[in-house]
């Protein structure tokens, strides 16, 4: 119980360092910044794998799924990964959120930054039911199996045609509920006028982005618990993920039209580990193939976008 208190502490800690010291003024976040606290972020999970590794050796956790250190280790990574990769897709619709409301660049990280503690709670709450569904009821990993194939074929059929935020049933909701501001009120999510109390579009984008990453969960929490559902690697590894996700952002944000093909990847992803779900009664898949094939699929998906040129037809 100590590792989990000690891990949800740094966590709270890290958030409020982020906007109490190191973002406490609205700023616009550069490309150079968003490199380093990927690349922090990234050293922070991969140095956690350590950690792991001793709460396995030393017992310091439950082991309800009997895993031995090493192998805890592969799971952990393999299950960040995934997370990671899935976020590409996240990464698009925030994107065109934040494009549609026209949200000033420096404010889009503390629009993030509360997105993140609202995907924390939800994050929790989803894996809790999940591990507990697996864990009660062995089928439902077959149910999750193949929810995870027919999300990889929609994916792969689709035609990424993208809705305007503004049609959203939750805008029209909000609307009903406060005014809202045709343009951004300064960092502020409300503001008073003429007596009447207004949404700005920085809460409008915050609700949207929230109910978007809950929509994204259903994907990604049947995914790691393909890998696992030993509750302190499933938590951990998302929760890791989404502490790098607002750097990520900003980081590939200005690159998205180069990983055209990225969404091939995640199509390869979703079917292989929903795959292993169906099989894995009766086949056991290593880690280091799962590992291995969510690394080619990225690596994959990159350079197809690097290399493939669209042929136009005039």
């Amino acid at each position: 119980m100590i590792v989990w208190i000690v891990f949800i502490a740094v966590v709270v800690f890290a958030l409020i360092l982020d906007l109490g010291v190191f973002n406490r003024k609205p700023h616009e976040i550069k490309t150079k910044e968003a490199a380093i606290w990927t690349s922090v972020w990234v050293t922070c999970a991969l140095l956690f794998s350590g950690i792991v590794y001793l709460s396995f050796e030393n017992s310091w956790i439950e082991n309800p799924t009997n895993l031995t250190p090493t192998n805890a280790v592969l799971k952990f990574v393999t299950g960040y990964l995934i997370e990671l990769s899935l976020s590409v897709d996240n990464i698009f619709i925030i994107a065109l959120i934040f494009s549609s409301f026209a949200i000033p660049k420096k404010y889009q990280h503390e629009v993030l930054f509360y997105g993140v503690l609202g995907a924390i709670v939800f994050r929790a709450i989803m894996i809790v039911f999940g591990v507990a569904l697996i864990t009660e009821f062995s089928w439902m990993i077959y149910v999750f199996g193949v929810f995870l194939i027919l999300t990889a074929l929609k994916l792969l059929f689709s035609h990424n045609e993208q809705k305007d935020p503004h049609d959203f049933k939750i805008y029209k909701w909000i609307a009903k509920v406060y005014p809202v501001t045709k343009t951004v009120e300064s960092d502020k999510f409300f503001v008073v006028i003429n007596g009447v109390k207004h949404a700005t579009p920085l809460f409008v984008a915050l609700i949207i982005i929230e109910l978007t990453d809950v929509f994204f969960a259903i994907d990604s929490i049947p995914a790691i618990l393909a890998i696992t559902a030993d509750p302190f690697i499933v938590f951990t590894s998302n929760i890791l993920a989404i502490m790098g996700l607002r750097s990520m952002y900003f980081l590939v944000v200005g690159m998205l039209d180069k990983f055209k093909y990225i969404n091939y990847s995640l199509v390869v992803i979703l079917a292989f580990v929903g795959v292993k779900m169906i099989i894995s009664h009766h086949v056991e898949i290593p880690e280091w193939l799962s590992l291995g094939v969510i690394v080619l699929s990225l690596a994959g998906g990159m350079l197809a976008s690097k290399f493939i040129k669209d042929t136009e037809i005039e």
